[in-house]
């Protein structure tokens, strides 16, 4: 094995990791920072490394983005994003069309595309990328009001399938003219419908297989859930469903229950989202010219800004319009979509199937993606402030302990918050009557935890970690007027 690919290789994985803390102090995504890496790393860089084929790169992007969907859809808290699920969805599908439609329509009538090509380029920007908005949002301590964040979350997590979709379609329409406007339309509820019941099947068939299989090595229930990401996706892929929307629904699906080693799961698959989008960004950003980007900048510019300006915001407010939201709010949600590497990724499938103009669109795509993130991305939290979106953000009680959710217990870790107005302010734990399976586990008051005897007599604004049962956490949670807070 020549040890100068994987020096090459952990060095510029290791740059990238140092090089986030610059994403985090500056306010700019981390997806740039990790493409522009892979830019001085290539053949036109400093580094000097050749890489010209987008079919490998194109099977990187993908594994990447099983990987990236399942770890999004595992970190999603359905009893959060519930309320929000059909705008959500509605973003994720009518958004994506409207944006695909706009961006078509501009490039072919005002920059000489064909109406073909115009829509494959507008169907490949069509959807946003949720890392680069969190991490922007995260770095600069932005927190959201009301459905925002959920909404985002879902929006993100969800519009990839559509876009890919639509790209595969339209690519299918220029090299297959025979092709019918009408099979691609029973295609794409054929993919949903299969990828939706695939996904969401084999999700609740994971959570007993991961109980009960027992496994004799904590180290092997990764290995497990990775097995069954990629079975998912291929045997959804095989018949004709979206591997991508089952990947995610899956992941959605075992967030919404507790199972063995929930909390290291999560780290882990969290940890390798982080090395895919790393991978992912450093691969794409190897394979593109520099110089060939300063021919298609005034289109791309002239792109960006149909995109950012007008796309975006038609399609938010046109797939919100009964939607009770504000108009800040949905002016908030038209500027927050940033592009990320879904885009350049589905640029790679004209490339391989033969499209006339697939490099100057896949040129085009980059330079798009690379204005949205650097103009979207570093002014979001000005936005936000400037349309009164934004609340003061709340600090996350980190606990000295952990809790593993077994199989056959019913009982769960919850946080409930005392507000200054509960009727359990001044009394001791023992006066509050609580239930055999109710447990006060520790209190957090300020920068201190307490553990809690019978005597411990609770203040306002204490936060009490529990351990019970739904029913009687409830029951307590309405008794007293306390708030749940998400662990």
């Amino acid at each position: 094995m020549n040890s100068t690919f994987l020096i090459a290789g952990a060095v510029l994985l290791l740059v990238s990791v140092l090089a986030s803390k610059i994403s985090d102090r500056l306010g700019v995504p981390s997806l740039l920072i990790f493409l522009g890496l892979g830019m001085l790393a290539g053949s036109e860089g400093i580094g000097g490394i050749h890489f010209d084929d987008p079919s490998v790169a194109q099977f990187i992007g993908v594994v990447a983005l099983v990987l990236i969907l399942f770890s999004g859809g595992l970190d999603t808290e359905w009893k959060v994003v519930r309320h929000v699920i059909g705008e959500g969805i509605l973003l994720s599908t009518l958004g994506v069309l409207v944006t695909a439609l706009v961006v078509g329509c501009f490039t072919s009538r005002l920059l000489g595309f064909s109406p073909l090509e115009g829509m494959l380029l507008g169907a490949i920007v069509s959807s946003t990328d949720a890392a680069a908005v969190f991490s922007v949002l995260r770095s600069k301590g932005i927190h959201l009001k009301g459905k925002l964040i959920p909404l985002l979350e879902i929006e993100s997590g969800s519009n990839d399938p559509m876009a890919i979709f639509l790209t595969i379609g339209i690519t299918q329409l220029i090299t297959q003219p025979q092709t019918s406007l009408l099979q691609l339309v029973g295609g794409f509820f054929a993919q949903m419908i299969i990828g939706g019941a695939i996904g969401y099947g084999m999700g609740r068939l994971s959570i007993p297989l991961i109980n009960r299989l027992k496994l004799g090595y904590d180290g092997l229930y990764p290995v497990l859930t990775l097995s069954l990401v990629f079975l998912i996706f291929g045997i959804t892929d095989r018949l004709g469903g979206s591997g991508f929307l089952a990947v995610y629904l899956c992941g959605i699906v075992l967030a919404k229950h507790d199972f063995i080693h929930k909390r290291q799961l999560l780290r882990f698959h969290d940890g390798l989202a982080w090395l895919m989008q790393i991978t992912m960004f450093l691969t794409l950003g190897l394979l593109v010219f520099p110089s060939r980007l300063a021919p298609v900048a005034i289109n791309g510019i002239l792109i960006a800004a149909c995109l950012m300006l007008l796309a975006r915001p038609i399609s938010v407010f046109t797939s919100l319009l009964f939607c009770p939201m504000s108009w800040r709010e949905k002016a908030l949600l038209s500027w927050v979509g940033l592009r990320g590497a879904v885009p350049i990724i589905l640029a790679t499938f004209p490339l391989l199937s033969g499209v006339s103009n697939a490099e100057g669109i896949f040129n085009v795509v980059f330079f798009v993606v690379l204005m949205s993130v650097l103009f979207q991305g570093t002014t979001i939290p000005f936005v936000a402030r400037l349309l009164k979106v934004d609340v003061p953000p709340t600090k996350k009680v980190i606990y000295p302990l952990q809790y593993t959710p077994m199989a056959g217990v019913k009982s769960e870790l919850k946080e409930l918050y005392v507000p200054e107005s509960s009727p359990a302010v001044g009394k001791a734990i023992v006066e509050l009557g609580l239930p055999d399976d109710f447990l006060v586990v520790l209190v957090a008051r300020g920068d201190e935890f307490i553990l809690p005897s019978g005597g411990t007599v609770l203040q306002a604004k204490d936060v009490l970690l529990t351990l019970s049962e739904n029913r009687s956490f409830l029951a307590i949670q309405k008794r007293y007027q306390l708030e749940d807070h998400n662990l």
